[in-house]
């Protein structure tokens, strides 16, 4: 059984003038959410061994506060620029080129694909999916299972196991 984890990049400032959307860094707020995650989803197991993440800096800054929370060995890290720009089909693509051996992925990335995700991939619709058509937050955390491979990820093909966010912690 595999596990995707869907995490929202925590809340980013506003570009202050001349800076890119991608380099916004993350709020005092953001930080402490990030952190807040991490120590659950160590709580809870939810303990990824490939983390691919957006190279933008409010993602890559979730990622460096979730870690060191995370006390089950160090997961393989890559930093993909897609993940900034493609669409949800692309976000597939890239877990079926990099998941491979990977039994629990987690990626870091942005709305609305993340919540395209999420809503798309679970066949069956509960509370968790519900709640995340109400809206995705940043730091928000969607956990999915699949019983398939990675190759064979896509819509309605997983079980949305949990749904968590900065409230709930």
């Amino acid at each position: 059984m595999n596990r995707l984890f869907l995490l929202r990049h925590a809340q980013a400032g506003w570009a202050q003038a001349g800076m890119r959307d991608h380099d916004r860094p993350l709020t005092a707020s953001g930080r402490s959410d990030a952190e807040a995650m991490g120590r659950q989803m160590q709580t809870a197991g939810y303990l990824p061994d490939l983390v691919l993440c957006s190279t933008a800096v409010r993602a890559q800054q979730t990622w460096e506060c979730v870690a060191p929370a995370l006390t089950a060995g160090e997961p393989k890290v890559d930093y993909l620029e897609a993940l900034y720009s493609t669409d949800a089909a692309g976000h597939v693509r890239l877990i079926r080129e990099f998941a491979d051996s990977a039994a629990a992925l987690l990626l870091v990335g942005h709305n609305p694909m993340v919540e395209d995700l999420a809503i798309a991939l679970p066949a069956g619709k509960g509370t968790a999916t519900e709640a995340i058509a109400s809206g995705f937050p940043t730091s928000g955390l969607a956990v999915l299972t699949f019983s398939g491979d990675w190759q064979s990820l896509g819509p309605g093909t997983g079980t949305l196991e949990a749904f968590v966010t900065p409230a709930d912690l």
